[in-house]
């Protein structure tokens, strides 16, 4: 297992990820980004995006779903899908070191063979009438309560 990390699924918008890694940044986090992405995600567009807090969290590129699956980052620890339709809440979920929290398209989340193969998944609770939050405050939401949960290890535990 690893430290937890924030995945993003063909994200759209080039200013959600930077604030995405942004938050991972700040929160101690890595960052997973599956392409394709609807901006150039070379390392010149990230730099762009990530402005510089990049070197904080550098995201690892995964050139589709199934060269993710693939990875040893897939490997390391839970997959948790942050939906608006999933019944367990954020707040009653126990998150472990090493879990990932998956972020669907901002326009379309993710496809149904996606949310199969996650090991869970997990809404924040909004206001009535609310539809969504943006996509980096919904990783920032996450990760702050993957680290409260969690706490700031510096390595697996037991290692």
């Amino acid at each position: 297992m690893g430290a937890m990390r924030l995945v993003l699924y063909m994200p759209e918008i080039a200013g959600n990820v930077g604030a995405a890694i942004r938050a991972a940044a700040c929160f101690g986090a890595g960052v997973e980004i599956i392409e394709p992405c609807g901006f150039p995600a070379d390392a010149r567009g990230l730099k762009r995006a990530a402005l510089d807090y990049g070197a904080l969290a550098a995201p690892a590129l995964h050139p589709s779903w199934a060269g993710f699956v693939q990875s040893e980052a897939r490997l390391s620890g839970r997959l948790v899908l942050l939906s608006t339709r999933a019944a367990t809440s954020i707040w009653d979920f126990s998150f472990r070191y090493g879990d990932m929290a998956l972020i669907g398209q901002e326009s379309a989340g993710v496809p149904d063979a996606v949310s199969g193969e996650c090991d869970a998944a997990v809404r924040i609770p909004m206001a009535p009438g609310a539809r969504s939050l943006n996509a980096a405050t919904t990783g920032a939401i996450a990760l702050a309560e993957m680290r409260r949960q969690v706490g700031w290890m510096e390595k697996e535990p037991g290692a």
